[in-house]
């Protein structure tokens, strides 16, 4: 397996393309492996920080009308984009799913979704494979029991993939605060799901916004 080190290891907002697998009721109600509300948070956040960095982003579900529609939280970032319904727990044996993936350009692609030992490491093992750098994004997929996250993670680990959670990925696309064409909307994006780091960011503002009292200066 080749070491994945080095600065161009990274990912980069623009070699990206985002896959987000059967965010859907069913999956969700035998998540076990963490706290329900937080995947979501987490998958919502990992969605609008890739809309803020320009990064194409694919939206599929397994038979949606037994299993839901994705989580409205996650629909809502990308309004009016179709959400591809496949048949194939394997993401990446639906020809209407790789076919968009490949029509972006990009080779750096990012996966996240329910379950992790399934609808996640199916697609994962596959595309490594075939070819292309994959990242899981741990923190927005989950599992059955904490056992088959961690075991899946194990199993793709093996076969060549790397492991990041939402906040470490949009640190990566972001790289440099100077970039303030997308620091902006990515601070947006962590005042609303980063929990306590969003807070301090408020609480930083709003002492640098507080006057100093008279007798204080």
């Amino acid at each position: 397996m080749t070491s994945r080190n080095g600065l161009s290891s990274l990912l980069r907002p623009e070699d990206s393309v985002l896959v987000l697998i059967d965010h859907q009721p069913y999956q969700l109600a035998n998540l076990n492996s963490h706290e329900p509300q937080m995947v979501i948070n987490n998958t919502v956040g990992l969605a609008k920080a890739a809309k803020a960095f320009g990064v194409p982003t694919i939206l599929t579900s397994v038979i949606a009308e037994r299993g839901g529609l994705l989580f409205p939280q996650l629909t809502e970032v990308f309004p009016g984009q179709e959400v591809i319904d496949r048949t194939f727990i394997n993401t990446w044996q639906d020809k209407a799913v790789v076919d968009v993936v490949k029509a972006t350009g990009r080779k750096q692609l990012i996966i996240a979704g329910l379950w992790t030992e399934v609808c996640v490491a199916m697609p994962t093992i596959q595309a490594l494979g075939e070819g292309w750098d994959v990242t899981v994004v741990t923190d927005a997929s989950g599992g059955v029991s904490v056992e088959s996250h961690q075991v899946a993670i194990q199993r793709m680990i093996a076969a060549g993939a790397n492991m990041l959670t939402w906040l470490a990925v949009a640190s990566e696309w972001q790289r440099d605060w100077a970039r303030t064409e997308s620091a902006a909307a990515l601070t947006q994006v962590i005042m609303q799901h980063a929990g306590g780091s969003g807070i301090a960011y408020l609480w930083e503002q709003q002492l640098l916004n507080t006057p100093v009292p008279a007798k204080a200066a």
